[in-house]
């Protein structure tokens, strides 16, 4: 799925039943490979330590991988939560 990162920016998160998620804020690239690995719920330019940046990475944000579809809205799997 090609995307325009810049689109992303904003754009509300649903689960597939219809659950609001919230709204992405950052958007985390693996420049190496041209992938989106992340999108976050909160802002990563603005942390103040590595710490809270990894909290906002583990319970803020959402893998790429469970991103189903990108459109109008993005919609990820129902258990797109990290075991």
């Amino acid at each position: 799925m090609v995307v325009n990162i810049a689109n992303l920016y904003g754009m509300n998160i649903f689960t597939a039943s219809g659950r609001l998620v919230g709204k992405v804020q950052d958007v985390i690239v693996d420049l190496e490979k041209g992938e989106i690995i992340r999108v976050s719920l909160e802002s990563l330019s603005a942390v103040g330590s590595k710490e809270q940046a990894r909290q906002i990475l583990k319970d803020k944000s959402i893998l790429y991988k469970y991103v189903k579809s990108v459109g109008d809205v993005i919609i990820v799997d129902d258990d797109f939560k990290e075991r």
